[in-house]
């Protein structure tokens, strides 16, 4: 191998593929023009806007309210899973119900990881109040669904091995009363 001499780099200007990565943060090289529309003094104006608004406040806050409103938002899909699963007691719907009260649960289990991700954010109580409101609406519409299906014990007979069961004082077939 041989020797640099004084002023000399590692690669020399005439290795066709060669971009020296060394600069410093702000140095614009002579060799790479900008590319369109981006200038260096542009991206001075945005780091100067950016450390004088508070704008990574501003972000904390953002990604807070998107991890405390998840349970909430994925409450309209439930409803639409739990729709057309039915009403059934069959292996699909007894799984979505199963799913429904696992995630809430397990997402309470684990309230403490996120509440250290909503602590940076000022509105930490708040956030922390919504999350757990999401994950209660969620219990709540698996429980819903568990009375619809008929498993949750409602009535006298459920608990009661010589009480009569509820008789139907009316019967529907193919929309005619019978």
């Amino acid at each position: 191998m041989r020797g640099l001499q004084d002023g000399q780099s590692k690669h020399s200007k005439k290795d066709k593929w060669f971009v020296d990565m060394s600069t410093r943060r702000g140095e614009q090289r002579s060799e790479l023009p900008s590319p369109p529309g981006y200038t260096t003094e542009r991206f001075q104006h945005m780091d100067a806007a950016a450390a004088g608004d508070g704008s990574h406040a501003d972000l904390v806050d953002k990604r807070s309210w998107d991890i405390a409103l998840a349970p909430i938002k994925g409450l309209p899909m439930n409803v639409f899973i739990m729709y057309m699963a039915g009403n059934t007691i069959s292996i699909f719907p007894i799984m979505m119900v199963g799913m429904m009260f696992f995630r809430p649960i397990q997402a309470l289990m684990g309230i403490r990881a996120t509440v250290r991700m909503l602590e940076k954010s000022k509105q930490y109580i708040l956030q922390t109040f919504v999350y757990l409101l999401g994950n209660a609406l969620a219990l709540g519409l698996a429980v819903y669904k568990c009375n619809s299906m008929g498993l949750l014990p409602t009535h006298a007979s459920d608990w009661l091995a010589f009480a009569d069961p509820l008789r139907r004082m009316e019967y529907v077939a193919g929309g005619v009363t019978l």
